[in-house]
């Protein structure tokens, strides 16, 4: 006799609970991978209109559906208007309380999703030593302890405040329920463009039922630290156009009259794996003019052929380096072409500088940026072209030249297509690395520039940064960002070595899940055992080491040159 698969019961559960609740599976099947992947969607027939998947938003879990669920919508409603929660709170608060609810009408989907990740607030101690010296271990370290203090500060009472609504629960919540519903948003949730009669429908008023109301704010609580780290983490990225509108206090982001973004959880399509080559993509049916299903989403194939039978169905998350993939989603991409290196001058460290005051208010005129992400595909255009993937559509617009007016006419760029640096953040570097000499320089010129003009006026950001490229050249704000890759370098080799020693570890590697290896030797063939978290982590940083190399080189190179061409012209 057969034993029953745990793991296969819970997923036909979960297919049968879409199903009676109206969504169809028209040319895919949900199906269980493996402990890494979990379950994934993969295809099971052609479908003749690419159609292969349709959930009914009313599936969807969103900051509406909390707050007008019919046990614990009254509770949160009045936290949200006393400004206890936000929209992502209010989802954080909603699955903890499912989870552990008895009798969830949301059981059988919240029973097939992951219980462990790969993000690194789940990594043990020693996996997260790995990441020393890069952007994510601090910021990992910061969030966790933020988590913690909100989960003992205010939501460890709050769910249970909302469990003894239904008559409390079988177990006490804990710090690992938060965890887990902190992860469950951020690896799942999509920015959804729903309907403006959906997210606000009519209401009797005899019911007393309350209006939506979503935030779609764009930082949260849970993820104030790493936001000032790395970028957003939106699973498809869109271009939103419109205004913002408030209502009821609570803002919401409007793309046209009858669209609203809200951020939202879908079952059974929030199965569906990243891939640089998305198999599909998802779409909003608001009318039910495409699937024959009003208000609902639905995957469609972007297959050129007919899909092959049992092959996966992937979507894109966006074009997203592995700091932000290993961060919000708990993988890596060995080589992705969308990697990037952060670069920043430390706030706090303006205040020690020479004449800081001045150079501060400098900085705010030209409305300096204190940090630049360096895209792996702008040194396809560089010094030292390196044959990554080229995108045209970005390159220029990340690294374009703003300040081509000389008051001399003697200072000019020896590098105008070449320079891969952003503009904004040269003129960051530039303000900080500027002597007394120039500073004087900068203000004669703009008292000059201001003069001019006939009338008294604040000279704009363009112009002040036009005298301060004048006064100063690059020279100094290249050695300035030379010597901030230098630190970079310095702090990623410091715990973990050289790029060469990360690339012999991963050649070595042998991925495993079992505790049992991972404290054992390493095999007699020489290969190394370790965890997927801590494989993921060698990629990661190994990446860091070769972009700042690479961008290291074409700051020196850069900076010879600037400093070349300052000799010739006789500028200092």
């Amino acid at each position: 006799m057969v034993t029953p698969n745990p793991i296969e019961e819970r997923l036909e559960q979960f297919i049968q609970w879409l199903q009676v609740n109206g969504a169809e599976l028209r040319g895919c099947n949900l199906k269980y991978c493996d402990s890494n992947k979990g379950c994934a969607v993969y295809s099971s027939n052609d479908a003749s209109d690419g159609i292969l998947f349709v959930v009914p938003l009313d599936l969807a879990i969103t900051p509406m559906r909390v707050l007008q669920d019919p046990l614990l919508g009254s509770e949160c409603r009045a936290m949200f208007a006393e400004g206890e929660v936000d929209d992502r709170f209010l989802m954080n608060l909603f699955l903890m309380v499912e989870r552990l609810r008895k009798n969830s009408s949301w059981k059988s989907y919240l029973d097939l999703l992951p219980t462990t990740f790969g993000n690194p607030l789940w990594f043990t101690a020693d996996e997260l030593l790995e990441l020393r010296g890069t952007t994510l271990y601090r910021a990992t370290e910061l969030q966790k302890k933020t988590l913690l203090n909100l989960y003992n500060g205010r939501v460890k009472d709050l769910v249970k405040k909302l469990l003894i609504l239904d008559g409390g629960s079988e177990r006490e919540s804990s710090f690992e329920d938060f965890l887990w519903a902190n992860s469950i948003f951020w690896t799942r949730a999509l920015n959804i463009p729903l309907p403006h009669s959906f997210v606000f429908p009519k209401v009797c008023e005899q019911q007393n039922s309350c209006l939506s109301i979503d935030k779609c704010s764009e930082a949260s609580t849970e993820h104030s630290s790493i936001s000032e780290l790395i970028n957003g983490k939106d699973m498809k990225e869109y271009e939103v156009m419109g205004n913002d509108v408030e209502v009821n206090g609570a803002e919401v982001i409007s793309v046209q009259e009858d669209t609203i973004w809200v951020e939202g959880l879908v079952p059974g399509i929030d199965f569906c794996n990243h891939d640089l080559k998305a198999a599909a993509t998802w779409e909003v049916d608001a009318t039910g003019s495409v699937t024959r299903v009003p208000f609902s989403m639905y995957l469609l194939s972007v297959e050129q052929s007919p899909f092959q039978i049992e092959k996966e169905i992937t979507i894109s998350y966006g074009n997203k380096g592995n700091e932000e993939l290993l961060y919000l989603y708990g993988f890596v991409i060995d080589n992705n072409p969308d990697d990037y290196l952060m670069v920043h001058y430390p706030v706090e460290a303006i205040k020690s500088i020479p004449f800081s005051d001045s150079k501060s208010q400098l900085l705010e005129a030209q409305k300096a940026e204190m940090r630049c992400l360096l895209h792996k595909r702008l040194l396809d255009r560089g010094f030292f072209p390196v044959g990554f993937p080229k995108d045209e559509s970005s390159d220029n617009k990340e690294a374009g030249r703003t300040c081509n007016y000389s008051w001399s006419g003697q200072r000019k760029t020896p590098y105008v297509n070449t320079l891969v640096f952003p503009e904004d953040f040269l003129t960051t570097l530039r303000t900080i690395a500027m002597r007394e000499d120039e500073l004087f320089q900068v203000s004669s010129l703009l008292e000059e520039l201001v003069g001019t003009a006939g009338e008294e006026r604040q000279p704009s950001d363009a112009e002040v940064r036009a005298a301060v490229w004048e006064a100063c050249g690059d020279s100094g704000a290249l050695q300035l960002l030379v010597d901030l890759l230098h630190v970079k370098m310095t702090d990623l080799e410091e715990y973990s070595g050289t790029e060469d020693r990360d690339t012999e570890l991963l050649e070595k590697a042998c991925i495993t899940d079992c505790p049992k290896e991972l404290a054992g030797d390493d095999d007699k063939s020489g290969r190394i055992m370790m965890s997927r978290n801590t494989w993921s982590s060698i990629v990661y940083r190994r990446g860091q080491k070769q972009l700042t190399r690479l961008f290291l080189k074409e700051a020196e190179h850069a900076l010879q040159l600037s400093l070349s061409n300052e000799e010739d012209t006789g500028l200092d």
